[in-house]
């Protein structure tokens, strides 16, 4: 299977005119999965924790949205097999797991499964971030790897950049010009994976045009890492879908 990282959006992605289409099309360039693994930007808790493996609530992390966003519903099936192999995968290498069972899937792996799979049919397991270092993510990455050949797709989903707090929904359409820090840290961040520039990416705090402006906190950036780090041997990253919305650069990369 590839190896996906992607810009999720928030809930009202789903009455976006161009987004949802563009995340359709690309499940259906995707081989089938025998089960979907994610990693969220929404979820940080340390050792690595493993959601739900039965079909729980939906985590609606989010607040001030019209009420018909907390009536969704994404009854995907849970994936108990693919909770064993992540944690013989991670053990193996000396990292612990814990377990969450009663935790549902957060607006991070929903929101964009929707699109991608609407027909809640192919069974999902989310994961936490167990840190925010981007080297430890992507050896962590590294070690999921061989769920590739399992048929599982590991899906890395954030946002390319994200900074809420210079992000106005009221000014204008959803594909309004995006600020110049937004346009320079996405065009800099296509610049350095479609070169395979790996190390780049992973100091990109260093090495990148404004990254603290892109990522105040860099929790939308990280999961990208564990994506390159699983998808290491499948080749340099192709962009699959580009643009902004709101401003926030929504690129989604593919490897392999």
């Amino acid at each position: 299977m590839p190896v996906i990282y992607l810009s999720h959006g928030a809930p009202p992605l789903a009455d976006d005119p161009v987004w949802p289409t563009e995340l359709a099309a690309w499940a259906r360039q995707l081989p089938k999965p025998r089960a979907v693994l994610v990693i969220s930007a929404h979820w940080e808790a340390a050792p690595m924790t493993i959601g739900a493996t039965t079909t729980q609530p939906l985590v609606y992390d989010f607040w001030g949205f019209p009420q018909r966003y907390y009536q969704v519903r994404y009854p995907a099936p849970g994936a108990p097999e693919l909770a064993a192999e992540v944690r013989g995968l991670l053990s193996g290498a000396g990292y612990g797991t814990a377990d969450d069972p009663g935790r549902g899937l957060d607006h991070g792996a929903y929101v964009p499964l929707m699109e991608m799979y609407p027909e809640a049919d192919v069974p999902v397991l989310q994961v936490s971030m167990p840190t925010l270092d981007p080297r430890e993510l992507y050896a962590i990455g590294r070690r999921l790897a061989p769920l590739r050949q399992a048929g599982v797709l590991i899906v890395g989903s954030g946002f390319f950049t994200h900074n809420l707090r210079e992000m106005n929904p009221m000014s204008g359409p959803t594909d309004a010009p995006p600020p110049s820090w937004s346009v320079e840290f996405d065009q800099w961040g296509n610049e350095v994976l479609s070169t395979g520039d790996i190390d780049a990416v992973l100091d990109f705090q260093s090495k990148a045009p404004a990254p603290g402006r892109a990522h105040p906190r860099i929790e939308h950036f990280a999961p990208l890492f564990v994506s390159l780090g699983a998808g290491e041997e499948a080749g340099v990253p192709r962009t699959t879908v580009q643009g902004f919305w709101y401003g926030l650069a929504k690129r989604s990369i593919q490897l392999g």
